[in-house]
This record gives C-alpha cells, sequence and structure tokens, in this order.
C-alpha cells in the first residue's frame, strides 16, 4: 500500500488555498495536516510538524515563500504556486517538484502530485535498497525521471551537466558533476576525464587513450584517469 503523504498549504488567498484544500482531499494517498494564509505562523508549524509534501505560494505579505522555504531546517517535497511567471528559475535551484501557475485546474495539479510520489517512493527505495534503476534531476523547471540504462555518458558544462541518452536525447540539469557521480552507481558508472562520466556497459571499445561506445561516439580518456583503463584491461 502506498504512503499517504501528509500536506501543507501556505497561501495568502483564501480562495487559491481552499482550492488547493479541495484538490488535496479529492486526491488517492494525500491528507491535509494544515493550510496557512499566514507564512509566520505556518514556518513555526513547519519547523515543529513532520510534512511530506508542501504546495507553497511565493508572492505573499512579510514573507516570501522562497525565503520561508530556505529558513525552514526539514524541508518537505515542494509544489509553487504562484500567478508569477518570472519566479520559475528560482523554484528551479530550491529543486521544487514542480511549479504550478494560477489559476490551477485538477488535471495540473495531479500531474505534479504524481511526479512528488513517484520522486517520493524512488527515495524511499533507494534507501532501503543499494539496486537502484533510475534518478531524478531538475531541467527545464520539472522533474525528471531518468531511466539509468538509457545513458550514455554525462558531460561537465561548467555549472551544468548535459545527460546523454540513447536514441540522441539530452538532459541538461544545474550541477555538477561531482554532485551528479554520486548519484550515479560507482559499478555501472566511471569518471573518465574531467568532463566525461561514462556508462560502462555502453563502451563498445578502447583505443588507447580513447573509449568508443556503441553509439559510435568517441570520448577521451585523461591522464588522470588513466589507471581506469588499466583496471579495465586487467579483468
Amino acid at each position: 500500500m502506498a504512503k499517504t503523504l501528509k500536506c501543507v498549504v501556505i497561501d495568502d488567498e483564501p480562495l487559491a488555498a481552499a482550492l488547493i484544500k479541495s484538490y488535496v482531499e479529492a486526491s488517492d494517498n494525500l491528507e491535509i495536516g494544515s493550510v496557512f494564509e499566514d507564512a509566520i505562523a505556518a514556518s513555526e508549524y513547519l519547523n515543529n510538524h513532520e510534512t511530506d509534501l508542501l504546495f507553497l505560494d511565493i508572492n505573499m505579505p512579510d514573507i516570501t515563500g522562497i525565503d520561508l522555504f530556505k529558513s525552514l531546517k526539514n524541508k518537505p517535497m515542494l509544489i509553487f504556486t504562484t500567478a508569477y511567471k518570472n519566479f520559475a528559475f528560482e523554484g528551479f535551484e530550491l529543486e521544487a517538484i514542480d511549479y504550478l501557475l494560477k489559476p490551477i485546474d485538477y488535471p495540473r495539479f495531479k500531474k505534479a502530485v504524481n511526479k512528488a510520489k513517484e520522486f517520493y517512493s524512488y527515495q524511499n527505495n533507494k534507501q532501503a535498497t543499494d539496486f537502484v534503476e533510475s534518478i531524478f534531476v531538475h531541467s527545464e523547471y520539472k522533474l525528471i525521471k531518468i531511466n539509468l540504462p538509457d545513458i550514455l555518458f554525462v558531460e561537465s558544462l561548467e555549472d551544468y551537466v548535459k545527460i546523454h541518452l540513447q536514441g540522441s536525447r539530452m538532459v541538461l540539469t544545474l550541477m555538477p558533476l561531482k554532485k551528479m557521480m554520486d548519484k550515479l552507481p560507482a559499478d555501472r558508472f566511471k569518471r573518465i576525464h574531467r568532463s566525461f562520466v561514462v556508462s560502462i556497459q555502453k563502451i563498445k571499445a578502447i583505443h588507447n587513450r580513447k573509449i568508443e561506445l556503441i553509439t559510435g561516439e568517441i570520448l577521451p580518456v585523461s591522464d588522470s584517469y588513466a589507471d581506469v583503463i588499466n583496471e579495465w584491461k586487467k579483468s
């Protein structure tokens, strides 16, 4: 049985708060913990009560939703609800599950909630087992699920990484390469260059200091990671 996620709604507009509350009550495996129009009171509640999912307005008096979320000791999964498109990038930086633009209809709400449920399941299954078959990353202001068997290699672009997938698909996400490596199983992905991490399963051949993938793409191996090649040659 799927866990019921405890939800909190924060919105200084009573009608908007009531609408989200009604959507939560109409949804399977969601329950209302509390609803707030006062962001300060909500902050005190969140710091003292376990919450799984937060529906948070951004533009509120006294404190913005962004600043409120940053101040929380324990951060639940976050879905922003706002009438302003220009806050999307800040929501992305806080790793929000989704960004709902008012007026919000139920199908769009349900889509965001399903992402949250899937992410919650992923996080808890990851803690319960060492076997991981997918990861989640933020891209284009939304949370994207990527299946590990689809990954060819990961390329570092300073503060971003580009995830190269089978079928000539790519996903760009704001994340350093080291953090991406923490998400990937070390027995299936190896760093071969300061800018590249490769899926071992997608290697076709090794030519001196170059790796050929099953797609025909060639990746360089830097001197710093030459030991990786030597280990593969011995095995």
